[in-house]
């Protein structure tokens, strides 16, 4: 089974309706998730975005941000991480990865080695590439 691991905007992609495209690319992942058809990773600190996002850019209440994260959490296919690899997101940020959240993105792909990273942010997957790290082009 294929396992892809999701950063913050493919999650925000998906639950809003910022770009449209976007939005219809993501959804087949979460999809083929909830038919167990492929395996999503998401990091905890996504969900810490994720809500910082919706909350302060979106204006979303609080009330459903917690609803949405709740339905993530049970969709059969996704998988929370909360466990990071310290050592390996210590030497990547902020030497090779300026972005921490972005760093613990590529941290769990060298953890889970053979998993996909789905991205939108073209210069994460040019640095994740240079790493021989697997993304996909959303």
């Amino acid at each position: 089974m294929k396992r892809y691991i999701i950063d913050t905007n493919a999650l925000i992609s998906f639950i809003t309706d910022r770009n449209i495209d976007q939005q219809k690319r993501i959804s087949i992942l979460f999809e083929e998730a909830a038919r167990l058809k492929v395996e999503l990773l998401c990091p905890q600190n996504v969900i810490t975005e994720f809500v910082y996002v919706l909350d302060k850019i979106y204006n979303v209440p609080k009330t459903k941000i917690n609803s949405m994260i709740y339905d993530i959490m049970i969709t059969p296919g996704i998988e929370i991480i909360h466990e990071l690899p310290l050592e390996s997101l210590l030497g990547l940020w902020p030497s090779k990865i300026s972005d921490f959240g972005d760093a613990v993105v590529a941290s769990l792909g060298f953890q889970f080695r053979g998993s996909i990273i789905a991205t939108f942010d073209i210069s994460l997957r040019t640095i994740l590439n240079k790493m021989k790290l697997a993304t996909i082009s959303l």
